[in-house]
């Protein structure tokens, strides 16, 4: 397994465990109608250091692999991983703006848009590891 397929696993690993924070977050929140900034402050942070400590501890595990290029295989297989993980960004983002205009809730705007920035980065992760995986 390659480094960045490693690295894949981690990070999707790290952005669902988040993401599902995230969503207990928004939905904790969804009767009382807004969401304290605390919460949301907490939840980056958790995100940015759960981040850091996976690419370390990946870096020192493959301190060889880190340093390597990425080869064009893994190449096409991120860039197509971006698209489709677009894909899924434009798809959640327009549903929450469809939603807003049903419902002309601004605080469900906002945690779909935020769900939907989530989302695509889990997919995208998702869909580099089936890249790798089958082969681009």
């Amino acid at each position: 397994m390659s480094f960045r397929e490693k690295s894949a696993w981690a990070m999707g690993a790290v952005m669902l465990v988040t993401g599902l924070l995230y969503l207990q977050i928004a939905l904790g929140h969804s009767d009382e109608g807004s969401t304290e900034i605390h919460d949301l402050v907490h939840w980056v942070i958790l995100a940015i250091i759960g981040s850091i400590v996976v690419q370390v501890a990946l870096a020192i595990a493959s301190r060889k692999e880190t340093k390597l290029p990425a080869d064009e295989r893994e190449r096409i297989a991120i860039y197509r991983a971006g698209n489709w993980s677009g894909i899924v960004m434009a798809v959640c983002a327009v549903s929450g703006a469809l939603n807003y205009l049903v419902h002309g809730n601004g605080d469900i705007l906002f945690h779909s848009v935020i769900g939907s920035l989530i989302a695509a980065q889990f997919a995208d992760y998702a869909f580099q590891i089936v890249f790798f995986r089958r082969g681009v």
